[in-house]
């Protein structure tokens, strides 16, 4: 089985969306493992956008994740990574596919509603960042016989 980390980030929290991304992401047959919803830290924030940091949108991202809650989750499945990223659709709302959670509810590249994690070692590093290893559960659902191969 394949994780992901997933926020629904500042605007999404804000905006009541929530439960729309949880929805979109059990309706696609993936399993979440994992939640928090919190205040991200200056600390959180700069280890998980480590990787921008001296880029000139680094500082409006930072201040953008502090800015509001969070919901941190982790979701897994077959193929998760893949199945992800195709239902939260591309960066920008406007070049997303109808159906997606962008493309239905956001227009630009930082509003954009959710993060998800791009790669398995990146979705391993992410993860380990946002929660401890007990916090995530090992569990099965009955019908994942009639979902997964």
């Amino acid at each position: 089985m394949e994780r992901s980390l997933v926020l629904v980030k500042p605007d999404g929290v804000q905006r009541g969306l929530v439960g729309k991304v949880i929805t979109a992401l059990e309706d696609r047959g993936l399993r979440l493992t994992a939640a928090r919803f919190l205040r991200v830290s200056q600390e959180l924030a700069e280890a998980h956008y480590g990787v921008h940091a001296g880029k000139p949108f680094y500082d409006a991202l930072i201040a953008f994740i502090t800015s509001s809650p969070v919901m941190a989750m982790v979701w897994e499945g077959p193929d998760a990574i893949a199945a992800i990223r195709q239902t939260m659709g591309k960066t920008r709302g406007t070049e997303a596919a109808p159906g997606s959670i962008r493309h239905d509810y956001a227009l630009q590249a930082r509003f954009n509603i959710t993060h998800a994690s791009d790669s398995p070692e990146n979705a391993e590093a992410e993860i380990a960042l946002w929660f401890k290893p007990e916090e995530i559960v090992v569990w099965s659902r009955d019908i994942e016989k009639w979902i997964y191969e």
